[in-house]
């Protein structure tokens, strides 16, 4: 099985990651469409081939919708009865305005409008007597996202059905309609699995059922432009009560999902409806996560490789089939865990850190383990390989492995060993001081200092420059570590102009504030004494105004004495400025000018207030 599977995995397996679910699909609809060919098993090709349209005098009606909606309503049964007056005009050819552009948008709109026997009209009539008119709609690039508005309006049930209490019996039954068109939508899905999960418009349906049938709901999605960056960030949910049918629903369909899990590792939009379906089990039903988790480990073990050679490593380097197992990492509790390293990964984690794929799950697994005794074995074999790792380029490996450091207690004085190696700051001891630019642009000591590898120009004067964004994130994490002397000998040896440059640089900002903040007093003094003569400057900065209000929450009453005694000479450039305006209320410095004993009071009590708050949590 993994010989075929292979041939396909290795074909990318080096590239840049991006999911295929997102502009692989596209462009190989645009490539059927130019040759006019059908998709495989009979599908039509994915786009607009050979499709009825709306006519241009039904167009400009649902364009004129959607600019009555932008209005607004004064009145709900206004709101309803223009609801009511466009969904009489949508029936009969909902098909052919939700495939439409302009239909699919105002469809869209006015969904979350609409009340719940509206909602499964619609559905309804885009499933016909069967549900079989769900395949073709769900698979069109518009009617994809009407399907998807429809059931999201299932977050609205608990809403429905307790709307008004002396017709209880008929809004249930009004949310019973748009419960049951979820279900026949559902059953086309299992018995169209595969066509759905591998389609680039379809997967989103099933994406979206998944989290439906499950109670949870994020926020709408939106076309991605092309040549945006893609985030990775897991978008926030919101759980909402359902139907006691979706309960046994779901687990009806991730059966049927699981059937198929052959294809989440061959396909990137079928790994992300697999990836989909964790993520809403491990949420809301952690049991059948629990299995799932499992059962998807057992697959992806037990294809034939070669002999001594785990698949996972083939997997692993594959664009699909890695994020599935990255989603598998996350959500995995610490038996599957040690497994997975003991019996699969062992021996191979640096070769995976330095591949342009494979490093994504070894930063997961990375960071799932910063709790547990595993990562002390992770850590002896990635740190062998950090100066390697640097030079690939994947600063992700290495920022994890900090983090990990600075959330477990565990290795902290070996990785910061280690980095000083790696920079070629560790020897002559005098080096040391360099380590913080060093560290935040991510260049060797050499690199930096434009010098041989010889000690004699050690001490040239080199202004703060190239703050890259991982070199920042590494010094956060690093600044949460016990043992910080070394980050903040280097801090005091910066110029005032360079101090003024971390705190006005994007990357920079965060590393100044973090250093502040995690401090003790006398070392927050110490960075504060550093910094006087640039209080106004900093105050009248974006970025700089929020480092000094960091400051200035975390210092101590004489700290904000003589922060306050800078700025209040400046009154007049601060009241006047759009950001240091900010910074001279909030700081009350109009008190501090004319009532200098009540500022001091309040000074200090919140100053007892905020000991007394670090007190209890420690």
């Amino acid at each position: 099985m993994l010989a075929k599977d292979g041939e396909k995995l290795q074909k990318g397996g080096a590239r840049k990651r991006r999911h295929s679910a997102e502009d692989g699909g596209r462009a190989e609809w645009k490539k059927k469409k130019n040759r006019g060919e059908e998709g495989k098993e009979g599908q039509k090709p994915q786009g607009d081939g050979g499709r009825k349209r709306l006519d241009a005098l039904s167009v400009g009606y649902f364009r004129r919708v959607g600019e009555r909606l932008n209005e607004g309503f004064e009145e709900d049964e206004e709101r309803e009865m223009f609801v009511g007056n466009v969904l009489a005009e949508v029936k009969g050819k909902a098909s052919l305005v939700a495939t439409d552009r302009t239909g699919s948008i105002t469809l869209q709109r006015l969904l979350p409008l609409s009340s719940p026997d509206q909602v499964g009209e619609v559905l309804a009539e885009l499933g016909g007597e069967s549900g079989v008119g769900f395949r073709e709609v769900s698979c069109d690039r518009c009617g994809g996202h009407v399907v998807e508005s429809a059931l999201r309006q299932m977050s609205r049930w608990e809403e429905f059905s307790q709307k008004d209490p002396s017709k209880e019996e008929e809004e249930e039954e009004r949310a019973g309609m748009l419960e049951s068109q979820v279900l026949s939508l559902s059953q086309v899905v299992k018995d169209n699995v595969s066509e759905f999960i591998r389609h680039v418009h379809g997967s989103h349906v099933v994406r979206t059922l998944l989290h439906v049938l499950a109670g949870c709901v994020g926020p709408p999605r939106t076309e991605a432009q092309p040549g945006a960056k893609e985030h990775r960030a897991a978008p926030q949910l919101t759980d909402f009560e359902i139907p006691t049918s979706f309960w046994y629903e779901l687990k009806s369909l991730t059966e049927t999902l699981m059937e198929n899990i052959n294809l989440s590792v061959t396909d990137g939009a079928a790994s992300a409806v697999f990836q989909t379906m964790l993520t809403v089990c491990h949420r809301k039903r952690p049991k059948l996560c629990k299995q799932l988790l499992k059962r998807t480990m057992e697959y992806l073990t037990s294809r034939s490789s070669a002999p001594g050679v785990s698949p996972l490593l083939v997997f692993l380097k594959d664009q699909a089939s890695s994020r599935l197992i990255e989603t598998v990492i996350q959500l995995s509790h610490k038996p599957l865990l040690r497994d997975l390293y003991k019996n699969h990964l062992k021996g191979s984690l640096v070769d995976l850190a330095l591949h342009p794929i494979a490093n994504f799950p070894i930063q997961r697994l990375t960071a799932a383990s910063a709790g547990h005794k595993l990562f002390l074995k992770l850590f002896d074999e990635l740190v062998q390989g950090v100066e390697a790792v640097l030079a690939a380029g994947h600063m992700g490996v290495i920022v994890q492995l900090a983090e990990s450091c600075a959330e477990s207690g565990e290795k902290q004085d070996d990785m910061m060993r280690c980095l000083l190696n790696a920079f070629h700051c560790a020897e002559p001891g005098s080096r040391h001081v360099s380590c913080l630019p060093l560290f935040m642009s991510l260049l060797t000591y050499e690199m930096y200092y434009q010098t041989d590898a010889t000690e004699g120009s050690t001490q040239k004067e080199v202004p703060l420059t190239s703050i890259c964004y991982h070199g920042s994130r590494l010094v956060q994490a690093l600044a949460k570590f016990k043992e910080r002397s070394h980050l903040l000998s280097s801090l005091r040896t910066l110029s005032p102009a360079d101090l003024l440059t971390m705190a006005s640089d994007p990357s920079g900002s965060h590393v100044l504030q973090a250093l502040i903040t995690t401090s003790s007093d006398k070392g927050r003094g110490k960075i504060l004494k550093r910094l006087e003569g640039q209080y106004v400057q900093m105050a009248c900065s974006r970025l700089g105004s929020r480092v000094l209000e960091a400051a200035w929450n975390s210092a101590s009453v004489s700290q904000r004495q003589s922060i306050a005694q800078e700025l209040v000479p400046s009154e007049s450039k601060l009241r006047s400025d759009q950001f240091a305006r900010h910074v001279w209320a909030k700081f009350g410095l109009s008190h501090f000018v004319h009532r200098r004993a009540h500022w001091q009071e309040i000074q200090t009590g919140e100053s007892k207030k905020r000991k007394l708050f670090s007190d209890l949590l420690e």
